[in-house]
């Protein structure tokens, strides 16, 4: 039908007049092309009795298509402002449907209906509209359509008032007063057809009872005046950004509890079942429901050198499947030992259990790698298959500072096995040797060089992966993209190509380090895609290139992370320039991950990313960096602005045999930064309704909707372009931590302001803190300064939390700590000297003095690292 439309419209005029204004000209090709079917097309007698409901509904089709929807272009990578939240009935967010839709087509290009549930609407009209002559068609038929088709609506969740799944929907959507004056003055004989809600029917003769049950009283979502509201229809179903170009995505927790997990895979068998490593050499087995398997998949604890002390680098450090696992069943690990006292890394081969899918076979290990380790750090750790089918090891350049090992360094020394990137062959290993050298390897002919090496010049690749392609162009497929940890200016992003040099020592990032070795012209080495210096974070963990199903909108982008920070950050290719485009990921603020099961912080230790057989992103982070604390979780990265069509991304796992007991997944962690107030439910409308007075308001202050209330919230959050990234977490060690812990900052600095918060001027009492550092002179916001030992200081940001702005905006007299502030957003006080660092509170502390932290005086860091805090005597932030 639609072809017959498209062919029937050709060289017809460019625009035409209607009652409804003009039709632009993009939607005139198909409404002449409709009218021309009709007339010729159609056989008569379709025409005699189906004429007058096709007529008008040609007109209600160019009046509701008419509307800022229309023309969306979805594919391009565009930023949306967050304030919009388009959800769906069924409690997710839009997409835009694989088929055209022939009844609600204003919402073909991005909306809540695929072409079933079109098609299921159109019959819906046609029934309802069997009951009127051709006069009632006139009248009625564009108001039935309209109403039908706004379960189609981007915006459907609010329409319908389904917001919250615990309570019923609204069988009508939510109309604004005028709209539906006219519809009732007009139509109101459709009710009963459109609806089977008693109270709808109760109030079919009383238009003020009507419409004031279909009010939202919310006005900017009520139809059709939210079609005219740009700020909900500007760049719909693109990914949505705060107001410093932050990208706005959301989570979702799949597996808690673990220690240090520093990696998940599957086995790309079938069966969609993730195994996820923990540092101290357990790999656990989870189902596609994340129901995990009591008995660990693979138990090497008593063969793995690790410790609890934080920031260990040495553990169970990779793992990856053989291409044809499905039919061999064998896979590969990376980890720390010690042989006397020497420490190793080891890759071992081992092949899972013929009696137990889920079980390793222990006894079946076969070393197929040993190299030297003469530091404790820079341990390297990925292990992985790439396209060609070999398999890929990366190691670091054996630790210390500065790779200070011979005359250049490992990483530079071809007949050294640290520092590099290998390629082995490990098929029909069987009988003979454990791995053979590719045929191709670049250095196989070089004198004095290891044939195992593929690449050089790495410091200490941490997390590595190889990009699917696109989709449908394959475009980018085979590509490996390695976050390199940095010495101590820049971090950096490769992409790693056959017999590269990647630069250290000789350089860091797109800078020198060994000036010596930086001058030779022999270097010849590749540089990096990104690097980023150390103020944004010290210790990049790579990611992916996510080419899944679920999220259209981050095709091709590659997202990775900063463990000592715990900054998400993404790449997308310029094919234009061939440059990469930065913008870093936040979690989403105010309404935008109120989705059921999806929540907005995570952890801030990122340790490593992970792809699921269906191509969905993954990270893991914990909350103590140590291998034996249980505070890692894993979460799933989702973009709330778009999804794929219903069913487009559907599979169906092999059965996975199942003999140890399992343990059903429960979430522990919930959204932030939103409280959704209790949805009450709607009163029956009384008898003799109260009409207030001219002069009186509507809706006082109590009876404001919840989503009213919300919305009140978010405008002063969106004002001030706030974000709250970590959760609220209890650390249970009292180690120090590792110097990695500074967080990122995605505010602008502000100028400096020296002046005092609640504490006093005169004598103030150990412990006494005030706040510095506010640009607009603001008493609930500004830099931390304490008081100890008879001097006013700073608090170093490493550590620092919601809980340890809770003592602080408690001691000042707030109700509430908003945000805890890093890297100096309030500027930094250089005339004071830095006395806390490390500080961990509970939240119930007299003062910050009374929390754990590294001693008066005693720390590791510099005044760009000075916290912040934002308080305040409500639990949202007035801008």
């Amino acid at each position: 039908m639609i072809k017959a439309l498209e062919q029937s419209a050709v060289n017809q005029p460019h625009t035409r007049q209607s009652v409804h204004g003009t039709v632009e000209p993009e939607e005139v090709s198909f409404f002449t092309g409709l009218h021309n079917f009709l007339i010729h097309e159609v056989p008569v007698w379709h025409r005699v009795t189906r004429n007058a409901r096709m007529w008008y509904y040609c007109g209600v089709l160019g009046r509701v298509r008419h509307s800022p929807f229309i023309g969306l272009y979805l594919l391009g990578f565009l930023i949306a402002p967050v304030s919009l939240h388009p959800q769906c009935l069924d409690f997710k967010p839009p997409f835009k449907p694989q088929e055209d839709l022939q009844f609600c087509a204003m919402y073909r290009n991005f909306g809540c209906c695929d072409s079933a549930k079109d098609q299921e609407l159109m019959a819906k009209f046609y029934k309802i509209m069997d009951n009127f002559d051709y006069y009632g068609y006139a009248n009625c038929a564009g108001y039935v359509q309209d109403l039908l088709c706004q379960e189609c609506s981007p915006y459907a969740a609010h329409l319908f008032d389904a917001e919250d799944p615990s309570t019923p929907i609204r069988t009508l959507p939510g109309l604004c007063p005028d709209y539906c004056s006219q519809f009732w003055l007009k139509c109101r004989s459709t009710i009963t057809l459109l609806s089977d809600d008693p109270q709808l029917a109760e109030a079919e003769s009383d238009q003020f009872r009507f419409c004031q049950h279909l009010e939202l009283e919310d006005p900017d979502y009520c139809y059709p005046h939210l079609l005219s509201n740009e700020q909900l229809t500007q760049n719909l179903g693109h990914v949505r950004a705060d107001p410093e170009g932050c990208l706005q995505l959301c989570l979702e927790e799949v597996a808690n509890g673990l220690r240090n997990p520093l990696a998940m895979v599957h086995a790309n068998d079938g069966t969609h079942r993730f195994f996820i490593a923990e540092q101290v050499g357990l790999v656990w087995t989870y189902l596609p429901d994340r129901s995990k398997l009591e008995k660990p998949f693979l138990n090497i604890t008593k063969a793995v050198l690790t410790s609890p002390w934080e920031g260990d680098e040495r553990g169970f450090l990779g793992l990856t499947f053989h291409p044809d696992y499905k039919y061999n069943g064998k896979l590969y690990v990376y980890y720390s030992v010690e042989i006397g006292f020497d420490e190793r890394i080891r890759v071992s081969e081992f092949r899972v259990s013929p009696g137990d899918m889920n079980v390793v076979d222990h006894a079946s290990e076969r070393i197929i790698l040993e190299v030297d380790e003469p530091a404790s750090n820079h341990n390297g750790g990925m292990v992985m298959f790439a396209d060609d089918g070999y398999l890929y090891i990366f190691t670091g350049d054996g630790g210390m500072a500065g790779d200070p090992f011979g005359k250049f360094g490992n990483a530079q020394n071809k007949s050294a096995l640290l520092g590099k990137v290998l390629r082995i062959d490990v098929d029909d290993n069987d009988k003979g040797p454990l791995y053979r050298i590719p045929s191709d390897n670049p250095f196989v002919h070089e004198r004095g060089a290891r044939p195992e090496v593929y690449a050089y010049g790495v410091r200490n690749m941490w997390r590595c992966s190889v990009d699917r392609g696109d989709p449908l162009t394959k475009e980018g497929k085979g590509r490996i993209f390695c976050g390199d940890v940095g010495q101590n200016k820049f971090e950096e992003i490769d992409i790693i190509e056959k017999g590269r040099n990647y630069g250290w020592r000789a350089k860091e990032g797109f800078s020198c380090y060994d000036k010596k070795l930086c001058a030779n012209s022999s270097l010849d080495d590749v540089l990096p895609i990104y690097a980023y210096p150390h103020k944004m974070g010290k210790s990049v963990t790579g990611g992916y290139v996510y080419r899944g199903c679920e999220y259209p909108n981050l095709n091709g982008m590659y997202i990775f992370g900063d463990f000592m920070s715990g900054r998400m950050m993404s790449l997308q290719e310029n094919t234009n320039t061939g440059q990469w485009d930065y913008h870093e990921v936040c979690m989403g603020i105010g309404l935008t991950c109120a989705f059921p099961g999806l929540i907005n912080n995570y952890y801030q230790y990122i340790i490593s990313f992970a792809e699921d057989e269906a191509g969905e992103l993954y990270f893991m982070s914990t909350g103590v960096p140590s291998a034996t604390s249980p505070t890692g979780v894993v979460y799933k990265l989702v973009d709330p602005s778009r999804r794929a069509p219903p069913r487009q991304c559907h599979y169906d796992p092999l059965p996975v045999r199942v003999k140890s007991k399992l343990i059903k997944f429960r979430p522990k962690e919930t959204l932030t930064g939103v409280e959704l107030p209790t949805k009450r439910q709607k009163l029956s409308p009384p008898e003799e309704p109260i009409r207030p007075h001219p002069t009186e308001s509507t809706v006082s202050e109590s009876d404001k909707d919840w989503l009213q209330e919300l919305m009140d919230i978010l405008k002063e959050q969106e004002a001030a372009a706030i974000t709250t990234t970590l959760p609220q977490t209890t650390t249970t060690t009292t180690t120090k931590p590792p110097r990695h812990t500074q967080r990122k900052n995605r505010r602008k600095k502000g100028k400096h302001r020296s002046e005092s918060g609640l504490a006093p001027a005169a004598a103030p009492q150990n412990g006494a803190v005030r706040l510095a550092g506010d640009e607009q002179g603001r008493d609930d916001r500004g830099r931390v300064e304490i008081f100890a030992n008879s001097e006013w200081g700073t608090v170093c940001d490493d550590l620092w939390n919601t809980k340890n702005a809770a003592v602080v905006c408690r001691q000042l007299g707030f109700r509430f700590a908003l945000k805890a502030s890093k890297h100096s957003e309030f500027g930094e006080g250089k005339s004071l000297r830095i006395l806390l660092d490390d500080v961990q509170c509970e939240g119930t502390e007299e003062s910050l003095l009374d929390c754990q932290h590294t001693g008066i005086g005693m720390h590791n860091c510099a005044h760009y690292e000075d916290a912040g805090v934002i308080c305040g005597n409500s639990d949202y932030v007035d801008a």
